[in-house]
């Protein structure tokens, strides 16, 4: 009995030392823990030792704005769209537009009939142009569209980032619609492009938005086109929210020339501006008159960059309603005179179109522009790529350039462009 006794606490000392050596140990680490993170030891290390200076590293500290292109002769993007009836138009005014210089991106949205759009499909695929150059695609994966909500600007955006991933580098990107057209040369407008800063971004913007404030800032809007397949205009919420004060609105008009740079900022968002805008947008009426205007004039590397001016001639009713005038013969002269290089609203075949053609255009038929990329002056209605001329930058300017240049000229004097930015 005495030998299990002595046995039992020769065990207990065994573990005695080990658990007082270890409660020890542990009472010394805790009270070294405390002591570092008390305040006052944290003010002794400060003072005894030289504090080491570090520069955070911030993702959205500075804006890398892409560097503009140094080639001599500009680089185009466009994307055309159009809706339900609108293909041959489109057609025309692709035709109108091309030159194998510049990268193009058409859309039928979802309005249009299935048939409507395979036609447009093969004619970008069966073209011998278009296929030897490669430089047209259509948006197969079509986009409802409504005009007066989110979707025209977000089908806008999907265009640009298409044309942006295609690689090589584009100077300006321009949106028009089947119902625009040009009233210059792709040859002119290359010519008169040539010599301004490839930064500027040629787009209608003011802060006075005026009436707007209560028409279409304050009321909440629903595009059908976010979540619907039919087409149906946008529907009114009953409450009102305030105006933005993380930012200021403006808006202006839904046709533009932006730059490369600033269609990548849009697109990548490096500062999350562009989505934060484009979230409050898309309950905005007739948002495609406010986003990039918003957007463009609320960023410091940009918001000097810009000229007043959509580059269209447009005839408004007064007061402006929601769509201009159609275009007639009668409005010909007119379109002339402003100097712009393009110019909507026209209908259907409309006949002044066949006088831009013959008289602005020197297009025959239904073939391209004759420019400094065909062989031949007279080949203007030939579609065979044999025709095409590899040194796309050689450029046959006419009367269109001389009026586009006075256009430009005027709105780059430096009174008249440092005092209608982002103001």
């Amino acid at each position: 009995m005495d030998t299990t006794k002595l046995q039992q606490n020769q065990k207990k000392r065994r573990w005695f030392f080990p658990l007082i050596s270890t409660l020890v140990l542990s009472t010394l680490i805790v009270t070294t823990v405390l002591s570092i993170s008390s305040p006052s030891f944290r003010f002794a290390r400060r003072r005894s030792t030289k504090a080491v200076k570090t520069r955070p590293s911030f993702v959205e500290s500075k804006l890398q704005i892409s560097p503009t292109s140094t080639d001599p002769v500009p680089r185009l993007a466009y994307l055309i769209s159009g809706s339900n009836g609108d293909g041959e138009s489109l057609k025309r005014t692709l035709k109108a537009l091309y030159h194998p210089r510049n990268q193009y991106v058409v859309h039928l949205d979802l309005e249009a009939s299935p048939e409507e759009r395979l036609e447009l499909a093969r004619f970008v695929r069966d073209e011998p142009l278009f296929a030897e150059v490669g430089n047209v695609r259509m948006i197969v994966r079509a986009n409802l569209v409504t005009y007066r909500g989110p979707t025209m600007v977000s089908n806008t955006l999907h265009a640009a980032a298409i044309l942006l991933r295609g690689g090589e580098e584009r100077d300006w990107f321009i949106n028009l619609s089947a119902s625009d057209y040009p009233l210059v040369t792709q040859d002119d407008l290359l010519h008169a492009l040539s010599a301004v800063p490839r930064h500027l971004n040629f787009i209608e913007h003011t802060s006075d938005i005026g009436w707007k404030e209560w028409h279409r800032a304050k009321p909440v809007i629903i595009d059908p086109g976010l979540y619907s397949l039919e087409k149906s205009d946008v529907f009114w919420v009953t409450e009102k929210r305030s105006v933005p004060t993380a930012y200021r609105l403006f808006t202006g008009s839904a046709w533009m020339m932006l730059s490369r740079p600033f269609i990548e900022y849009c697109v990548w968002g490096w500062d999350n501006l562009p989505r934060v805008v484009l979230m409050y947008y898309a309950n905005f009426l007739s948002s495609p008159e406010g986003y990039f205007h918003t957007v463009i004039c609320n960023v410091d590397e940009f918001r000097n960059a810009t000229v007043n001016h959509d580059l269209h001639f447009i005839s408004w009713d007064n007061p402006p309603k929601q769509h201009p005038h159609f275009l007639t013969v009668e409005d010909y002269q007119r379109m002339v005179d402003s100097n712009a290089p393009f110019a909507r609203k026209f209908g259907h075949n409309e006949p002044v179109l066949d006088k831009i053609d013959s008289e602005l255009l020197r297009r025959n038929g239904t073939g391209f522009v004759p420019g400094g990329w065909f062989d031949k002056e007279d080949n203007s209605s030939v579609s065979n790529s044999t025709y095409l001329k590899i040194n796309t930058t050689e450029l046959r300017p006419g009367p269109g350039a001389e009026r586009l240049q006075s256009l430009i000229t005027g709105l780059l004097s430096a009174e008249k462009l440092h005092g209608s930015q982002c103001v």
